[in-house]
């Protein structure tokens, strides 16, 4: 079994990863994550820790990165749906400072490989979700880093968001669409511009 469909994003490093899924009338299977079918892909990476985290509706956690020992990441949705992004944060890169995105959700199962070098964040679109990922180094206390969600100069196109930029990360002026509001950690809410941020 396994055997995965690899589209390579339009920026170097980003990868979206679909399984496989064997069903019938008593439900499904997949492989998640198949070491050999990972490597034919070219996807070579070794992971290190695997974390979940559960979020409301209207939460964005990121954009974040580790900035002495980055992590590439691969994510995935189990329950609910998220709009998954990634920053290029390299600094030698054709692409510095473009994202890309994608919507993952129980339903579609794709997966999300960030390599090294990139900001990292999602949106929760539903009303909860559970969030999975394989990191290559270990979460290193005092090493984060981070970017402003809704730099203007990057432009990323969240969706369901309504509001207006204000000069800072703040969530304060943003709601989603059908009123929600936006959720952003303290933290999440003072990082800087692009311009004024580590590059990898």
């Amino acid at each position: 079994m396994g055997q995965i469909t690899v589209t390579k994003a339009p920026i170097e490093g980003l990868y979206v990863i679909e399984p496989t899924v064997h069903g019938d009338n008593r439900g499904y299977f997949m492989e998640t994550y198949n070491q050999r079918d990972m490597q034919a892909a070219g996807l070579n990476m070794t992971f290190v820790q695997d974390n979940q985290s559960m979020s409301v509706k209207g939460v964005l956690r990121g954009l974040h990165f580790q900035k002495q020992f980055p992590q590439g990441k691969l994510v995935r949705v189990i329950e609910g749906r998220v709009f998954d992004v990634a920053v290029d944060l390299r600094a030698n890169s054709p692409t510095y400072g473009k994202w890309f995105g994608v919507e993952l959700s129980k339903e579609n199962k794709k997966q999300f490989y960030i390599a090294e070098g990139f900001a990292h964040g999602f949106l929760v679109l539903s009303e909860k979700a559970e969030f999975c990922y394989k990191v290559t180094d270990f979460y290193r206390p005092g090493d984060e880093g981070g970017l402003a969600w809704n730099d203007p100069s990057i432009g990323i196109k969240w969706p369901e968001i309504v509001g207006n930029y204000d000069g800072t990360a703040s969530a304060a002026p943003y709601t989603m669409e059908d009123g929600t509001p936006l959720k952003l950690s303290d933290k999440d809410q003072n990082w800087q511009t692009l311009k004024d941020t580590f590059r990898f």
